[in-house]
């Protein structure tokens, strides 16, 4: 059985340490705690040569990174074990065999592209959905792409075996090995991954044993690079089926919404945004006209007082500074908002420009957002507008006072 199959296996425990670790959780870094252990021997491959780290456990225990350190594979677990004991690892094999996939599928693509179009790999990324190439080369020419991608299916169906060698560093066969260079805390034999007859090249990586076991590469497309640098973007095994899946469900939504053959979804959904602009248009329009109608309702009304406040779902910052405009705020406070009721939004706190310093920062608070203003102008974004009606109240309280003299 090649050793990237090996799913179980039992060694003893050499170190465990306690440690942190940066994990990242929805996008977020969060410091976790736990232990670093060094096995004496393993089957969790530590991140490197641009693939992900395994997952697995050891004694159940969760390993949520395996880093390497030297000769050394680092594992982070949430519980200390014994030094000296003896404990079964498993591996993720769902996760392993993808990136067995995504690899050697990079192995191939990169010794195809370069022995039929001469673009050398610069550097690559097994990404968790899909993942890229650099080529180095500006662009590429149409049809290549079409051209690489036969010819790497040609080849999985050919059912080409891939073998592993270990090379001592003072072989003469090192040289003629692809090779991107050693990292500088190198030690122990050097790996290589012999595709037959396409390509030799050396690394860490766990990879297949047959091309047939890749099932199909697809390549997606390319991107523009950084450095005059192409890249190419694929999937490769049950990743082209999960994407073949998903495609097929979207499509299906697609259809009972648009009301059209997924033929015609791209025609479809342009008629609609161009509606939806026309319409956006019109909406604006109205909305600056309203802006205006209700500045004169206000000042139309003989005992209009000096406070005037607005809250509208669908208005923007220009509305708000029509009204504002409109009505003057030299002798009148004015809030406006914009914005879902009691959620997000927009607000413009308009007045006597002392006034406004005074009451612009406890407005913001109220509303837990960030603004600025000058000359009687304060305005912002608001992270929540439940409090509206506390800030309305604390600025009649002060038009109140304003009325009675007392400032």
């Amino acid at each position: 059985m090649p050793l990237c199959h090996l799913l179980q296996f039992v060694t003893s425990v050499v170190s465990c340490s306690p440690a942190e670790l940066k994990l990242d959780n929805n996008g977020k870094k969060e410091k976790v705690k736990g232990f670093n252990v060094i096995l004496k021997d393993t089957i969790l491959f530590p991140e490197g040569g641009g693939q992900p780290d395994d997952h697995g456990t050891i004694e159940d225990l969760p390993v949520v990174r395996v880093l390497r350190q030297g000769a050394e594979a680092v594992h982070f677990i949430s519980s200390a074990l014994e030094e000296g004991r003896e404990v079964q690892l498993k591996v993720d094999w769902e996760r392993r065999f993808d990136h067995m996939q995504q690899h050697s599928g990079q192995h191939l693509i990169t010794a195809l592209a370069d022995k039929m179009f001469g673009y050398k790999t610069t550097s690559w990324e097994l990404g968790r959905q899909r993942s890229s190439i650099e080529l180095d080369t500006a662009s590429v020419k149409p049809g290549e792409m079409e051209a690489l991608e036969d010819a790497v299916n040609n080849r999985i169906r050919d059912h080409v075996p891939v073998n592993v060698r270990l090379l001592s560093i003072d072989d003469p066969d090192v040289e003629k090995v692809r090779s991107r260079g050693l990292p500088d805390d190198h030690a122990g034999p050097i790996r290589i991954i012999d595709i037959e007859g396409i390509d030799t090249n050396m690394c860490c990586g766990t990879h297949v044993s047959n091309l047939s076991h890749l099932q199909v590469i697809k390549i997606l497309g390319t991107e523009k690079g950084k450095k005059n640098k192409t890249n190419l973007i694929f999937i490769a095994g049950n990743r082209v089926l999960k994407y073949a899946e998903k495609s097929y469900n979207t499509e299906k939504l697609l259809t009972s919404l648009l009301k059209t053959g997924p033929d015609e979804h791209v025609d479809a959904v342009d008629k609609l945004q161009k509606t939806v602009k026309r319409l956006q248009k019109s909406n604006l329009t109205i909305l600056r006209d309203m802006a205006v109608l209700i500045a004169q309702n206000f000042k139309s009304q003989p005992a209009r007082g000096d406070f005037f406040s607005l809250h509208n779902k669908d208005g923007d910052n220009e509305f708000m500074n029509i009204i504002a405009n409109e009505i003057g705020f030299q002798d009148t406070i004015i809030f406006l908002t914009v914005g879902e009721e009691k959620g997000a939004g927009l607000f413009l706190l308009a007045g006597p420009e002392n006034v406004i310093t005074e009451l612009g920062p406890r407005v913001v608070e109220l509303l837990q957002g960030k603004g600025a203003g000058k000359n009687g102008r304060f305005q912002g974004k608001a992270n929540s507008l439940a409090k509206r009606a506390e800030v309305e109240a604390l600025l009649q309280k002060h038009s109140c006072r304003r009325a009675a003299g007392e400032e």
